[in-house]
């Protein structure tokens, strides 16, 4: 269970990677008033903002990912990178497609489904409230 959940944590961080790389490139792109969108201070905060929790994420990932023989140890490494990967997934979906404005909810734009995704992996297999609590629950013992 705990491979599942780890390789689940895997595609999340590589769906966060891909809507974070189409952000930044709609922020080159994008004009407005003249000049790039990505020129404008307060997006570019929230994309840094974005970027650290990507980052976090990641190390979690990578953490769990030794996949101790401890099964204490496993658990809770395994359950701390589900319970972050939730978390953070559900807001790189949500500033992505709010970066993006309307066009970010459409079909058409590989974002959308990319947000789904992200959405739907913190629903399987125990999502952040579940795993928060065994996180809880593996430090007490």
């Amino acid at each position: 269970m705990d491979a599942g959940v780890l390789a689940l944590c895997a595609e999340a961080l590589g769906a966060m990677d891909m809507a974070k790389d189409y952000t930044l490139d709609y922020l080159r792109t994008r004009k407005q008033f003249g000049v790039a969108i990505g020129s404008f201070q307060a997006l570019q905060h929230r994309m840094a903002d974005m970027l650290l929790e990507i980052e976090q994420a990641r190390s979690a990932v990578i953490n769990a990912a030794a996949l101790p023989a401890d099964r204490k140890v496993r658990e809770r490494a395994v359950s701390a990178a589900k319970y972050s990967i939730g978390r953070i997934g559900t807001l790189v979906a949500q500033e992505c497609i709010q970066l993006h404005g309307g066009i970010g909810m459409t079909w058409e734009l590989p974002l959308a489904h990319y947000a789904k995704r992200l959405v739907m992996i913190d629903h399987q297999l125990g999502d952040e409230d579940h795993h928060l609590e065994r996180f809880i629950a593996f430090g007490r013992q």
